[in-house]
């Protein structure tokens, strides 16, 4: 079969599962008639086919169960199956395999990298890596996805199953783009960043297929980019529990040239290395934000000791209380004092220096 054909035919194996779901799910087509619905396939490698109704809901746009999870990885391993049918798996050395020549995640945890390596050192490698070979370098490939892998690999030294195949650009970010989408989601700035550097060479069309979003997604993310500085974004890290409107809302405060020395400067505090990605992002907001003066308080007391009131400041106001049941001669001398106090006052500011 030839590549062309091989491309157009990607999405047949899932046009057959959803003509048999609908079949089954016959009696039941009439109580879901006014239920939306969610298109669970991909646009892949430019396949038409495959596209998601304009109507759908993003996956990713609400707050994933943990059976959604497991749905999303079993979507993965489907993405990963039509991009590698009929294809020879090889093993290949990993020190001849680069990454893409985009880079979609900003750099993994060790602790997550050692999860997968262990796995992969206990029961092999069970899902082939894509790789094309590389445009400039002749001997070398070039990942399309499977980057935790091969690093997973390579930490192992043993050869690396792959399929390899003919990619042109477009197609190699579009296949990464969705399967590191489906396998385990990017975060926001992840895909915020992705995008950015996908336009430099890509047309929005393009863009949006790779990461399954809309055009108003693409507008905000890229959006996004352009008002935080990379060496903030580098000091706060993937931050994955970190939504949409959060970073939106930080892009926002870095428009006040106030406000961005403050992120500046909470960003290069070398306290934050201490913390978690997540953590580090709530730390540089909080920097957006004014803090309150603490108040300052004070006691007045007579000579023997006795309380007559006390008295509380801060930047925006001063208050007096007096105890009436323990200092009532004082609390009427005050009060009759306040307004010539404030006549006194006038006088003194209206004289001519």
């Amino acid at each position: 079969m030839s590549r062309k054909a091989l491309f157009t035919n990607l999405g047949g194996a899932g046009h057959t599962n959803e003509s048999s779901s609908a079949t089954a799910g016959g009696a039941d087509a009439a109580s879901d008639a006014h239920r939306p619905t969610r298109l669970r396939s991909r646009p892949i490698l430019g396949s038409p086919e495959l596209l998601s109704d304009p109507a759908t809901t993003p996956v990713g746009a609400i707050g994933q169960s943990l059976g959604e999870f497991n749905e999303k990885a079993k979507r993965a391993e489907e993405i990963e199956r039509k991009l590698t049918a009929g294809q020879v798996i090889v093993e290949l050395d990993p020190t001849l395999i680069d990454p893409s020549f985009i880079a979609d995640r900003m750099p993994s945890s060790a602790e997550g990298l050692a999860d997968l390596t262990e796995a992969i050192r206990e029961h092999g490698q069970f899902n082939p890596i894509l790789v094309r070979p590389h445009p400039e370098k002749v001997g070398r490939y070039q990942v399309a996805f499977g980057h935790r892998r091969l690093r997973a690999v390579t930490s192992l030294g043993r050869q690396i199953k792959s399929v390899v195949r003919d990619l042109t650009d477009e197609q190699l970010v579009i296949a990464q783009g969705q399967e590191n989408h489906e396998r385990k989601d990017l975060s926001y700035i992840e895909k915020a960043r992705f995008a950015h550097r996908l336009e430099q060479r890509f047309s929005r069309a393009t863009i949006m297929a790779a990461l399954s979003i809309y055009k108003s997604d693409l507008s905000n993310m890229l959006s996004v980019v352009s008002k935080i500085p990379e060496d903030i974004v580098d000091a706060i890290g993937p931050a994955p529990g970190t939504g949409r409107r959060s970073w939106i809302e930080l892009a926002d405060y870095l428009s006040n040239g106030k406000t961005a020395l403050a992120v500046r400067k909470a960003a290069s505090d070398p306290s934050l290395a201490t913390l978690t990605s997540d953590e580090r992002f709530k730390r540089v907001l909080a920097s957006t934000k004014e803090r309150p003066i603490p108040a300052q308080s004070e006691n007045w007391r007579a000579n023997n000791g006795e309380p007559l009131g006390t008295v509380v400041q801060n930047a925006k106001r001063v208050s007096i209380t007096i105890d009436r049941q323990k200092a009532p001669e004082f609390a009427d001398f005050v009060l009759n004092r306040l307004r010539d106090l404030y006549l006194e006052f006038k006088a003194g500011s209206s004289e001519p220096s």
